[in-house]
């Protein structure tokens, strides 16, 4: 291993770039973990997230360690021409494919139950705890659907890796120092979420949305475009699930200051009537 490579600027900036897309490419990733984890009993929560982004840790290391192997993952296994519509299909899109189909499918479940109210109206027609029987899964459970999805989710950050970084320690290390930052905000962002309907429903939005992207990307129909290491269709999709995010957090920033200024009027209007 050559670790002289460090002493050139090169390398440190390659190793600061990956960190950041690293952390960009797995918000998905966190949004499907915190959406899975939910599942699980409140105890068993925090070990379930961390348990999975120690997944995700784990399989992009080792598609890093089969780099060169990576490169030959677009390389078609068969083709598809039907005159209005021709793509050789490779393992990436297959991969991608099937991963999305999944992410759009449980996405629309989980936005049609808690439009339903489903939780609450079994919790308020079952017995106390019986609910939680029915929804809760096992960590095992948890932790294989997270690390199917961890291969899925792998695939694009680690193309990218192996495109931006010439050498796999940069790689490496760029991938655990990504996956350490967001071990730290995942149960902050996982509780908010969580604490938040509308936050949520966005969460659930948002995998559904990259989910439409994964089967476009596999099926061959994407705009070939790449801004800051990202297609930009997906940057697009970002971009647009940051900006809901901001308009959601004023709207719940101006709803706690209207509830703090209705409280204090009516705490000044108990005080005045208790002096009279």
């Amino acid at each position: 291993m050559d670790l002289s490579i460090f002493m050139t600027a090169e390398a440190w900036i390659s190793l600061v770039t990956l960190v950041f897309l690293e952390i960009v490419l797995g918000v998905d990733n966190i949004v499907f973990i915190t959406i899975t984890t939910d599942r699980l009993k409140k105890s068993s929560q925090h070990l379930g997230r961390k348990l999975g982004l120690a997944g995700a840790m784990i399989s992009r290391i080792i598609f890093l360690s089969f780099a060169s192997y990576l490169v030959h993952m677009v390389d078609p296994l068969f083709s598809i021409d039907l005159g209005f519509y021709a793509h050789g299909f490779s393992i990436r899109d297959l991969v991608l494919f099937a991963g999305g189909a999944y992410l759009l499918i449980k996405g629309i479940q989980e936005i049609r139950d808690m439009l339903k109210l489903t939780e609450l109206r079994e919790s308020l027609t079952d017995e106390e705890g019986s609910q939680d029987e029915k929804h809760t899964i096992s960590m095992p459970q948890a932790f294989a659907s997270i690390m199917v999805m961890d291969v899925v989710f792998s695939i694009d950050s680690v193309i990218t890796a192996v495109g931006l970084a010439e050498h796999l320690i940069i790689m490496i290390i760029a991938v655990m120092l990504a996956v350490v930052l967001m071990m730290v905000f995942i149960d902050a962002v996982s509780n908010f979420i969580n604490n938040h309907v509308e936050m949520k429903l966005l969460a659930l939005f948002f995998i559904s949305a990259i989910g439409v992207l994964l089967i476009f990307d596999g099926a061959g129909f994407h705009t070939g475009i790449e801004m800051l290491g990202m297609a930009a269709e997906k940057l697009m999709v970002y971009f647009a699930m940051v900006f809901s995010v901001a308009l959601v957090l004023l709207q719940l920033r101006y709803k706690k200051n209207l509830n703090e200024f209705t409280n204090q009027r009516q705490a000044r209007g108990e005080d005045a009537e208790d002096c009279d």
